[in-house]
């Protein structure tokens, strides 16, 4: 029998309408929102390593997550803009990988940075009398390298499967490329794939997000005792933390739900805000979470805006 599968050299994206001239309200909407997401995080960015009194885990730690959302939203932005006013949404069979490893190592570093961060938290309540030699820059570093590295290994390893699959189609009914709508054209069995693509999501996910709850669940034993003032500096630096995990952690499980829901079953409305908020929310919370709630922070952002006394 002869073989019919083949590999397209473009992939179409579905989930795109003919909004006439809407699209240009749409375009400037979203630029806005990417200009507002690149100058709020480089903001969190330059001020830790200009101010010196900011060089310490936790504030390493934000600055990584504000690097993570300046790298994620680098792979979606640029081609989402491009597509807004194009009359045809193909990318190309390269670009669209890329396009996906990027997201995909995005959003697994930042559970796995989020899972460190935890421990910095866990470490500076429960054990703080060692803290300053469990935790130094240096040990703080090798735990951010050491948390992103695997993601970006095993996201390689899964788009490599992925990759070689033959496909028998090239419609995508998304925004953005993503995994399972690429596996489900594949002309072959593909069982293989998605064992590899759970064991990425459990590994990269659900293992960090267990980290985060047991490091919590020690932080409130260890409040329950404590005294007033140390109750009142666990909530202050932990409290953004845990705004973050939460709402990041909602924003994946609702992308988590459209990969695997049958999207042309879904008004294609909602399937896109649902993908735009799994990109654009956690990367404008960040900032702003750090921003305004820590007073460290806070105070060099005012202090570097207003400028020098005189």
């Amino acid at each position: 029998m002869k073989n019919v599968t083949q590999n397209p050299a473009y992939f179409q994206l579905t989930l795109f309408a003919d909004y006439g001239r809407l699209r240009y309200l749409f375009f400037t909407l979203c630029l806005l929102i990417y200009i507002m997401i690149i100058s709020a995080n480089m903001v969190i960015i330059i001020t830790i390593m200009l101010e010196r009194s900011l060089h310490q885990p936790m504030f390493i730690f934000i600055c990584c997550l504000s690097v993570n959302s300046l790298y994620g939203s680098a792979g979606f932005f640029p081609r989402f803009l491009v597509d807004l006013l194009s009359d045809s949404h193909f990318i190309s069979r390269p670009s669209c990988f890329i396009q996906m490893y990027v997201i995909y190592t995005y959003a697994s570093c930042e559970f796995t940075i989020l899972g460190v961060m935890a421990y910095d938290r866990f470490v500076a309540i429960c054990q703080p009398l060692h803290y300053h030699t469990k935790m130094t820059i240096r040990k703080a570093l090798s735990l951010w390298m050491t948390g992103i590295s695997y993601p970006f290994v095993c996201c390689f390893v899964g788009m490599y499967l992925t990759v070689q699959l033959p496909l028998c189609g090239n419609k995508l009914p998304r925004i953005f490329c993503s995994n399972w709508p690429v596996v489900k054209n594949s002309c072959v069995d593909t069982t293989h794939n998605n064992a590899v693509g759970q064991f990425v999501t459990i590994t990269t996910i659900f293992i960090p997000l267990l980290f985060v709850l047991f490091s919590y669940v020690q932080i409130l034993i260890v409040c329950k005792t404590a005294s007033a003032e140390l109750r009142g500096k666990a909530l202050q630096t932990c409290l953004p933390h845990l705004v973050t995990f939460v709402t990041y952690s909602f924003s994946v499980f609702l992308e988590l739900s459209l990969t695997r829901f049958d999207t042309n079953k879904i008004n294609p409305i909602v399937t896109a805000v649902l993908s735009l908020e799994y990109l654009m929310v956690p990367s404008i919370n960040n900032p702003l979470i750090y921003g305004l709630k820590l007073p460290q922070i806070r105070a060099a952002v005012y202090q570097f805006t207003s400028g020098p006394k005189e």
